[in-house]
């Protein structure tokens, strides 16, 4: 029975990989919480690979958050993703790893990439400047997994999702993701009655959402593709894969719609005076569907599961 590691299982979509997995119920996970194993510390990274030798490495830990979580803590964002990588992948080298799975983010291509964005506009033009240390961080995972490819012949692969949501995400009033932060304040508008919500930005950059339950499914289909149909598919200095859903919405569009499902009949208002970010971000998903996986779980439906997540674990997420 195979061995496979996978780093972050607590996190939205290392929880929805770990289910998968566990479903399968034909490899022994080895999984560590942050307290058990730093990520950020080289040589408890190494003496971990070096006792459990894992035939597999999935890597979905990371240090995530939104706009003001990026904005607010850029040092933290870039160094703690970029040991994440560099610890995880070369000590899964050393210990013997011939196949590895890195999730990155879409936050890798430039701001005014070609819309939608394909793998080759990685590293064409300027990053988006609110989350450009989290993007070098992760173009460096890109870069690593290639690099020990080309060195070692190794088969250490990279996918990269558009925004993800589902259960599990970050509620978190300040630094969470777009739907959850939206959701949460919806919902809380509800429960008291107010008569109108405060979006920030002008409303019109447009996002892509993907179901972590997606995702994960995803993840699982890349991870397990023949050698030959994965190098047929990609180069090997722009080996990753993009996953979305291929179709995108706007801010207030998304706002309109967990209004819809939380209830909340007041109106909805921008703030034009608060960071829009890229104004659009939608994937170009061609590659991964050439291959044979495309999304499943339409926007409706995975906001409604999400948010039914959400009153179900709310005592738990209050802060």
């Amino acid at each position: 029975m195979q061995k496979i590691y996978l780093a972050g299982h607590r996190g939205m979509v290392g929880g929805a990989i770990l289910r998968k997995l566990q479903a399968r119920g034909n490899a022994q996970i080895i999984t560590r919480t942050h307290a058990e194993l730093d990520l950020t510390d080289q040589s408890a990274v190494r003496d971990f690979m070096q006792a459990e030798k894992p035939d597999i490495v999935i890597l979905a830990a990371a240090k995530v958050g939104g706009i003001h979580a990026n904005n607010t803590y850029p040092a933290d964002f870039i160094y703690e993703n970029l040991m994440i990588a560099s610890n995880v992948i070369h000590q899964a080298y050393a210990a013997g790893v011939t196949r590895l799975l890195q999730l990155g983010s879409s936050c890798i291509y430039p701001r005014d990439a070609a819309q939608p964005m394909r793998e080759d506009a990685l590293l064409t033009g300027t990053l988006e400047p609110t989350n450009e240390p989290y993007a070098v961080a992760k173009i460096a995972g890109i870069k690593l997994c290639e690099s020990y490819n080309r060195q070692h012949g190794v088969d250490y692969r990279s996918v990269m999702p558009t925004n993800l949501y589902g259960p599990g995400d970050n509620f978190h009033p300040e630094n969470s993701h777009v739907l959850p932060a939206l959701m949460r304040r919806f919902h809380e508008a509800a429960q008291q009655n107010r008569d109108e919500v405060v979006i920030w930005g002008s409303g019109t950059p447009r996002r892509e959402f993907l179901h972590v339950d997606d995702m994960a499914t995803a993840s699982l289909f890349v991870l397990d593709l023949p050698k030959a149909d994965y190098d047929a598919n990609t180069d090997p200095m722009l080996s990753h894969i993009n996953v979305g859903t291929g179709a995108d919405i706007s801010i207030l569009e998304l706002a309109q719609a967990v209004a819809k499902v939380t209830g909340f009949q007041g109106r909805i208002t921008t703030d034009p005076s608060k960071p829009d970010g890229t104004l659009r971000k939608l994937m170009d998903v061609g590659r991964l569907a050439k291959m044979g996986w495309r999304a499943q779980i339409n926007l409706e439906d995975g906001i409604t599961e999400t948010y039914q997540w959400y009153l179900a674990n709310l005592e738990n997420l209050r802060g």
